[in-house]
């Protein structure tokens, strides 16, 4: 989606990496790589502290922290409070994908009222990844 309105002289965004805060960085690696079909890029610090995760054109940072910022009050308030939204070629298809892994589902595949069709996985700290096509 190419932005053919820039204004001349601005610079140009080209990408956002999500950072989703996890528990145990080599925990969430193995989660999104195994059950979500992430590469491990890096993971930095020792004891590990921060990873970086992708796939295809998309990538998301992983930072270790003690205490989750969201606990589970706030998971039960706000149901359905993404981390992160992932547009995607075939939700239908990365449905089919993620279930045959076991991924946790958090809400299994729909069609919005827009049109859109999502599936939101959640990983083993409770962020909420949401996939779009």
């Amino acid at each position: 989606m190419a932005d053919d309105n820039a204004a001349p002289g601005r610079s140009t965004f080209l990408a956002i990496e999500p950072q989703l805060y996890v528990s145990d960085i080599e925990a969430a690696c193995e989660y999104y790589g195994e059950r979500l079909g992430f590469t491990v890029a890096f993971v930095y610090g020792d004891p590990p502290y921060y990873a970086q995760v992708f796939r295809d054109g998309v990538q998301m940072n992983l930072r270790h922290v003690e205490r989750l910022p969201f606990d589970s009050e706030f998971r039960a308030r706000e149901e359905d409070a993404l981390s992160a939204t992932i547009i995607v070629e075939d939700a239908q298809q990365l449905a089919a994908e993620f279930e045959a892994s076991g991924a946790l589902f958090h809400q299994p595949l729909r069609t919005e009222e827009w049109g859109t069709k999502t599936i939101i996985v959640a990983d083993p700290d409770g962020n909420l990844v949401a996939f779009a096509s």
